[in-house]
């Protein structure tokens, strides 16, 4: 008896992944909760376990691959025989008949003929599977005029803008496809561009008073609680307070509606060697600010190690990034779309400014606050902006809730 192995629930708003590689091929034998496979959706990358123990019978989808929640990628066996019997077959019938010149399997065409022959060239020509084109003919066989439609609503692609390369220079290149996850941030961030009416306000803070309260209380802090006391904390906790007094930034809009949510779920941008994810701390307004450095702390260690679920990045509200972390002076952050707010921070830096008639040397910070100004007035903006740096240059306000 032959147990399924299908795509598991990608989760809410993903309808599709791409198989990223196979960690065991057809004929091995598995264990029980053995990682079978890697899946790549556009947040986060999942590995899909046996649900069963014996050997892997046949494997029904290769890497690369488009799959949706629920499709078959593959079949256990109880014992090895049955590995064996499946795979005979197959061999007799790649015998029988010469493999097909694409390199990967294509889908199927959704009717019951076969694409025509001038379709079925256009399409490998352009890379197109049968399955993605709506067929016109006859039993719903796909025509090249069906083709020819499908390309015309293929957005064009980035690259058809490139200057070819010379021949010495070409041979120098290397080219390598994109993940999905990286695509996916490519099109997401484009399409926040192309969609809200994004403007950016600018803020500078002196980070003096945070850097001395950590500085007091760093090891009381780490010994009681058991994680390091950072600066992301003191942002969330600044972040939420100004979220509650401006609430059209933590807000949304959804057609013709505005969405105001009445929690903050504060995303935090994490860049890994995969690519930028993004995961929530769910609640932040109702967390201590322990609380909130131990789930930053949690995420960025899952983030490193690949282990970040998808449920661990949906539902935010509103978005910090760091790009000081990597010496970032000034920026202007992209939203995370469809939320309409997104705080950008940056390294510190010790630089002379006037206190009390006096030029001194301060640790300050440019903080960025881009947001969709068809939600979000100027003044509402700036306003938010100025509310965060006065938190975070006197931190008494946070605890105090002023």
């Amino acid at each position: 008896m032959a147990t399924e192995i299908r795509v598991p629930t990608l989760g809410e708003s993903v309808t599709e992944a791409t198989v990223g590689q196979w960690f065991k091929k057809a004929g091995d034998t598995v264990a029980v909760d053995e990682p079978l496979l890697e899946l790549e959706t556009d947040k986060v990358t999942i590995e899909v376990p046996a649900p069963a123990a014996g050997t892997l019978a046949e494997i029904s989808v290769q890497d690369g691959e488009t799959v949706e929640p629920g499709a078959l990628l593959g079949s256990i066996s109880e014992g090895g025989a049955a590995a064996k019997a499946k795979d005979a077959p197959k061999e007799e019938k790649a015998e029988a008949k010469p493999a097909p010149k694409q390199e990967a399997p294509r889908q199927e065409a959704k009717g019951d003929m076969p694409p025509a022959p001038s379709a079925r060239k256009l399409m490998e020509e352009k890379g197109i599977d049968a399955g993605e084109v709506d067929g016109s003919g006859k039993r719903g066989q796909v025509l090249k005029e069906d083709v020819l439609k499908a390309i015309e609503q293929v957005p064009s692609a980035p690259v058809s803008a490139r200057a070819p390369s010379g021949g010495a220079d070409e041979a120098r290149e290397e080219r390598v496809k994109m993940t999905r996850l990286r695509q996916t941030i490519a099109k997401r961030l484009k399409d926040a561009q192309n969609t809200a009416a994004m403007l950016t306000t600018f803020n500078d803070v002196d980070m003096t008073a945070v850097m001395e309260l950590r500085k007091s209380y760093r090891d009381l802090f780490e010994k009681k609680h058991g994680v390091r006391l950072g600066f992301m904390g003191f942002f969330v906790k600044a972040c939420v307070q100004a979220l509650k007094e401006i609430p059209e930034v933590n807000a949304e809009i959804d057609g013709t509606d505005l969405v105001y949510k009445n929690y903050c779920h504060v995303g935090i941008a994490v860049g890994t060697d995969r690519g930028l994810v993004v995961p929530v701390v769910r609640d932040a307004d109702r967390m201590s600010l322990a609380e909130v450095e131990k789930t930053i702390n949690e995420f960025g260690r899952r983030a490193r190690d690949g282990k970040l679920a998808m449920e661990d990045m949906q539902g935010g509200t509103f978005t910090i990034t760091n790009g000081g972390v990597y010496g970032s002076m000034l920026s202007t952050p992209i939203l995370n779309a469809p939320q309409s707010g997104i705080l950008g921070m940056h390294r510190i830096e010790e630089r002379p400014v006037a206190r009390n008639g006096q030029v001194v040397i301060r640790p300050m910070m440019y903080l960025a606050l881009s947001y969709d100004h068809r939600i979000v007035d100027g003044k509402d903006a700036v306003t938010f902006l100025v509310r965060v740096k006065e938190s975070l240059e006197d931190p008494q306000r946070l605890v105090l809730d002023l």
